[in-house]
């Protein structure tokens, strides 16, 4: 067994750098002026990569990504506003779940487990239903790995005077969003995924006149943004306890975002990684479920092979005595598997886990490449 910890080819968590972890070993004051100060540095920066200093604002939020997707949902939709749900894996089906605790109406388009969404489709809904007043689109949907068509479907929801509401959990910081030209009225985030932080806090950019409208709208007390946004604005502090250790390590881990080239420079190591990391299952006889357009540079999901040998959770705890968490699969098409490709993961990394997926296979006795799977990849581009 490898006695350092594993590498996390994992949609996030996922593996940080030593100097980001090393910036939790200090303890801070929740309302010491230092630590109010790193907390607007962060959201100063944030607004900064996306474009969207002078129409909106960042607000924080404690937990997990889903805490801050239904901290937006709850704040910023009325109660009698009609949503439209893009949904084309475990995501989206959470939007509607939390919608449907929410008591908000939404209408579903509903893609199954790896078709994207689009442009065309949601003109469609929108103009027979005038009702619709806000969009919420996933940017990555990790169940599949896809990277779904955010561009036209903004350009769409701005023709049909909608709103966007953007859950970029897993692309924000390595896939180019500008919102100075592209119309999303909201996006939300996380800090353990593309910038590199770990688990603790989720984050919204929302248009300042979406939220300025949001008084008394959310339904409730810990998880309303707007009351959150009006109390660091008035004092500086977050309203509750705030997690102090991973807002530190999130600070470290945005300045390793800059020095790294910022979204590009990330962007450009991550889809180095997809690109080596697909070419090199292929050679093995893997197949990824999605066609190369539709690929993101975050995560791949595999077919599993077709032999009475393969047995996920064996191949996973193989893989792992190497060295390297890999995630199953979530789909309801055909059985799978996913290696993500963010993180501290470098050409050493990704040539490792191949070699490790290799010797799974042969220890599991199946010949290399290995057999195709029943169900080959759908084609997408015509999707």
């Amino acid at each position: 067994m490898n006695s350092k910890a594993p590498y996390l080819l994992t949609p996030g968590p996922l593996t940080t750098s030593l100097s980001v972890k090393q910036a939790m070993l200090k303890d801070w004051g929740s309302w010491d002026g230092e630590f109010n100060d790193m907390t607007a540095q962060i959201c100063q920066r944030l607004l900064s990569v996306a474009g969207a200093e002078q129409t909106h604002v960042c607000v924080p939020v404690q937990g997990s990504g889903t805490f801050a997707v239904e901290a937006v949902l709850g704040t910023l939709i009325d109660p009698d506003s009609y949503t439209l749900v893009l949904m084309n894996g475990a995501y989206g089906q959470r939007v509607g779940e939390i919608l449907e605790y929410l008591k908000r109406p939404y209408m579903v388009l509903d893609k199954g487990d790896y078709v994207p969404p689009r442009g065309f489709e949601v003109a469609q809904l929108l103009e027979s239903n005038p009702k619709i007043e806000q969009v919420v689109l996933i940017h990555c949907e990790t169940s599949s790995g896809i990277l779904n068509p955010l561009e036209e479907i903004a350009a769409v929801c701005a023709q049909a005077g909608v709103r966007l509401i953007l859950d970029s959990m897993s692309a924000f910081g390595a896939v180019p969003v500008n919102m100075a030209d592209l119309p999303c009225a909201a996006l939300i985030s996380s800090a353990n995924k593309c910038f590199e932080g770990v688990p603790g806090f989720g984050f919204a950019l929302i248009e300042r006149q979406w939220l300025e409208g949001a008084q008394g709208r959310c339904h409730s007390l810990s998880l309303d943004l707007y009351e959150q946004w009006r109390h660091m604005e008035n004092s500086g502090k977050w309203r509750y306890t705030p997690p102090t250790h991973v807002i530190a390590a999130f600070l470290q881990a945005l300045k390793e975002h800059q020095a790294e080239g910022g979204v590009q420079g990330r962007l450009a190591r991550y889809t180095r990684n997809r690109d080596r990391l697909v070419a090199g299952m292929r050679a093995l006889g893997f197949q990824t479920l999605l066609d190369d357009e539709w690929l993101s540079p975050i995560i791949t999901t595999f077919l599993s092979p077709s032999s009475e040998s393969f047995d996920f959770t064996q191949f996973y705890a193989l893989i792992k005595q190497k060295g390297f968490v890999i995630y199953p699969g979530k789909l309801t098409v055909a059985d799978s598997f996913r290696i993500g490709c963010i993180g501290q993961l470098f050409d050493e990394q990704i040539d490792a886990v191949l070699l490790a997926v290799s010797h799974a296979c042969m220890q599991m006795g199946m010949t290399v490449p290995v057999p195709a799977p029943n169900l080959l990849s759908p084609q997408l581009k015509t999707a």
